[in-house]
């Protein structure tokens, strides 16, 4: 068994690694990394130009992971995701043979969701929930890990087909990604404006390594004070009629333990404590409640919604 402060230092070099090509967003790569200890999917919101694709990408290599890109467009078909049957002509024979898609990775990234048709989204729903597709009457497991981040930007809506609460649900982190500050962003313009050698990150962990991490998280220690407490804060929303019209799920209850104890890991916590789960619940509930029409007159957000409700 591995000590917690063995576990800190490995995380500690990861980091170290992500910051040679990502300045600042400490945060957000620790809560993308949160998704994958939980063996679930995140969705990032942000605006153009935040380096979204840089960020999982340097996180597949140091963990090891093969990386694809999809780009959403209102013409992106399933079979551009998943991959379709062509003729193969070898050994002087005909033969259909299946070519693999863009989804046949560790670690995928799915620009601008919101831009492909309902049609593409619920062919990435398959591969998310079942870590497999269907293809004709074939099914193909995917390799494990398994791992999708989704983007979407919150300022464009025209020509865009919001993700259904469903299908959103499927998704165990709506992380927000803002604008860097002053001094971060100085740092950027250095490494990345005046013909620096960027350094490559190295690997730190391998499917290995992430797989164990996986079982490890589970087995953080967590208090029944705090499950109670986890799940005081969910049922919380389901009892706001005046702020919230929709709450969220027993989904969100288990989500929020799993990703307040995956964090608890990263930090080197020897259980999990409540900052933990307050640090957590923004993203794992943000999209997983849906505002009455008089909160959104009065610019109520998700996120001062679920501020009260932690308080």
């Amino acid at each position: 068994m591995v000590s917690v402060s063995e576990i800190q230092k490995r995380f500690d070099i990861l980091f170290q690694e992500i910051r040679k090509v990502i300045v600042g967003q400490d945060q957000v790569m620790k809560e993308i990394l949160v998704a994958l200890l939980c063996d679930a999917h995140a969705l990032l919101e942000s605006y153009p130009g935040l380096a979204k694709t840089l960020a999982i990408k340097t996180l597949s290599q140091t963990l090891d992971l093969q990386f694809s890109r999809i780009q959403s467009t209102p013409d992106l078909l399933p079979a551009d995701i998943i991959g379709t049957y062509i003729i193969d002509e070898s050994k002087g024979k005909k033969q259909f043979t299946f070519q693999q898609g863009p989804i046949f990775a560790n670690m995928v990234l799915v620009d601008e969701i919101n831009r492909a048709t309902p049609k593409s989204q619920s062919a990435l729903l398959e591969a998310m929930q079942e870590r497999q597709i269907t293809t004709g009457n074939n099914t193909f497991k995917l390799d494990d890990p398994f791992f999708v981040l989704a983007t979407q930007n919150p300022i464009e809506q025209a020509g865009t087909f919001p993700l259904p609460e469903a299908q959103s649900d499927r998704f165990l982190l709506k992380i927000k990604l803002t604008y860097p500050p002053f001094e971060d962003e100085m740092e950027i313009v250095e490494r990345y404006a005046t013909g620096k050698q960027i350094q490559m990150p190295k690997k730190v962990f391998n499917k290995e390594n992430l797989k164990y991490l996986q079982n490890l998280t589970r087995q953080v220690p967590m208090s029944n004070d705090l499950k109670k407490y986890t799940v005081s804060v969910v049922t919380a929303t389901r009892n706001r009629g005046d702020l919230i019209e929709y709450g969220a799920s027993p989904r969100a209850s288990i989500g929020l333990i799993l990703a307040a104890k995956a964090m608890a890991l990263i930090e080197g916590h020897k259980c999990v404590m409540k900052e933990d789960i307050i640090r957590m619940a923004y993203s794992v509930l943000r999209h997983r409640i849906i505002l009455t029409f008089e909160a959104e007159k009065n610019n109520i957000t998700e996120d001062d919604v679920i501020k009260e409700l932690l308080e």
